[in-house]
């Protein structure tokens, strides 16, 4: 068994070196006020309910410009959405890449922008959109036609087939009411990818149903942003009532909505964990330097075991979960994703916790300035510290594994 990335692999990440500092690292020295301590005050609209700001946004776009110009941007993608099908192992060897790089407009924490896009909802789109709503393709690629995601509800979060949203037949129309929470992105939507039971019982799998809802629908109101421990934010409350939408509105078919949702979770779990590896791998880096640059009472601070030792930890567990990641990603280009939902559940509970210690150590290590926002660690710590939680929070990942260890079925599809 040969451990190595592929030649092909290593090839791309030598191009993406090459085309970031041609084309983006002069973008970010422009626009550095985005990306130095000033960072969280120019990224955010404060006075539009913590938004980010249209400068910010616009930024972050002729990133994305050059990098689908260079043909960069969609080369995870399938082919049928003018991507390359590059691979889960493709995928999750440049976010961990991308991100082991540190902070800059190449792959940027908050919105989950970069080089190589993240589009974790176009999969379901193409496989199961009708021609009528795979327009929706391009327009979330370029941005100019986005669809936003809603899932979670005030009162629901990984319990996502206990909805209380509900859809109800009105002739050739359903009629949708209920609220979702954490409805990231929806400002900025042209539509807003609802879910909704329409028949069957609490708790069942079956019986959901999603709905492509224009923004601008009577009844869909955006009731307030969340501001969140990482600003800017873009994660809405949104009431339906009455939301009425005709059937060509509907994902898939009628009741098996929760595929869908299952597929962006599983898409997106994987690429978490790819780019928390990266993350953690450069706060460790970046601590180990500076513990052999400082000299603290007369002897450098990498002599001292208490530095040592925690740093050779977190080296340790870095390099088997990042292993761990790479082989689970190769397995999904093998088999199916949802067969080894368990083994995505281990990459993603592993690197979610490892970066958020990684980085609380790399602050500790460098004292008083590590703690600053002139150090890239707390904001590091802020962003991926949301990771044990969205995509399944921690305890679910857990109760995936061991589902799978103790032989019990999940009814409910995480």
């Amino acid at each position: 068994m040969d451990f190595e990335l592929p030649q092909a692999i290593t090839d791309k990440l030598a191009e993406l070196d090459a085309f970031i500092e041609a084309e983006i690292k002069p973008l970010e020295r422009e626009n550095v006020r985005f990306f130095d301590h000033r960072r969280e005050y120019y990224r955010t609209d404060w006075e539009n309910d913590g938004a980010p700001s249209q400068e910010w946004r616009a930024l972050l776009s002729e990133m994305e410009r050059r990098a689908d110009k260079a043909g960069h941007l969609r080369l995870c993608l399938p082919e049928n959405c003018g991507g390359q099908a590059a691979g889960n192992l493709m995928n999750a060897a440049i976010r961990e890449h991308l991100a082991a790089k540190g902070l800059g407009l190449h792959n940027d924490l908050q919105d989950e922008n970069s080089v190589v896009g993240n589009f974790p909802i176009v999969p379901a789109i193409a496989k199961y959109g009708t021609e009528e709503q795979k327009v929706y393709i391009e327009g979330i690629i370029t941005g100019e036609r986005h669809l936003s995601f809603a899932l979670t509800e005030p009162r629901h979060g990984s319990d996502a087939t206990w909805l209380e949203t509900r859809a109800v037949r009105d002739g050739d129309h359903w009629v949708i009411n209920g609220r979702k929470r954490w409805n990231s992105q929806v400002g900025r939507a042209q539509a807003n990818l609802v879910f909704a039971r329409t028949s069957g019982n609490p708790g069942e799998a079956r019986g959901i149903t999603a709905f492509i809802v224009p923004t601008d629908t009577p009844g869909h109101r955006i009731v307030m942003n969340h501001w969140t421990f990482n600003m800017p934010t873009d994660h809405s409350e949104v009431e339906l009532k009455d939301v009425r939408v005709p059937d060509s509105a509907i994902l898939n078919v009628e009741g098996e909505g929760l595929k869908i949702a299952m597929m962006f979770i599983h898409e997106n779990r994987i690429r978490q964990a790819a780019g928390s590896v990266g993350a953690a791998r450069y706060c460790i880096q970046e601590a180990v330097k500076y513990a052999k640059e400082r000299v603290l009472f007369g002897e450098s601070l990498s002599s001292r075991q208490a530095i040592q030792f925690p740093l050779a930890e977190l080296h340790a567990e870095c390099e088997v979960i990042r292993n761990y990641v790479f082989r689970s990603a190769w397995k999904m280009d093998r088999q199916d994703p949802a067969s080894m939902s368990d083994e995505v559940s281990i990459c993603n509970y592993l690197a979610n916790n490892l970066v958020c210690r990684a980085a609380d150590f790399a602050m500790q290590v460098h004292g008083g300035i590590g703690y600053s926002r002139h150090m890239p660690f707390e904001h590091i710590y802020r962003h991926h510290r949301r990771y044990k939680i969205t995509e399944g929070s921690e305890e679910v990942q857990k109760r995936r594994i061991a589902q799978k260890l103790f032989g019990f079925k999940s009814r409910r599809g995480e």
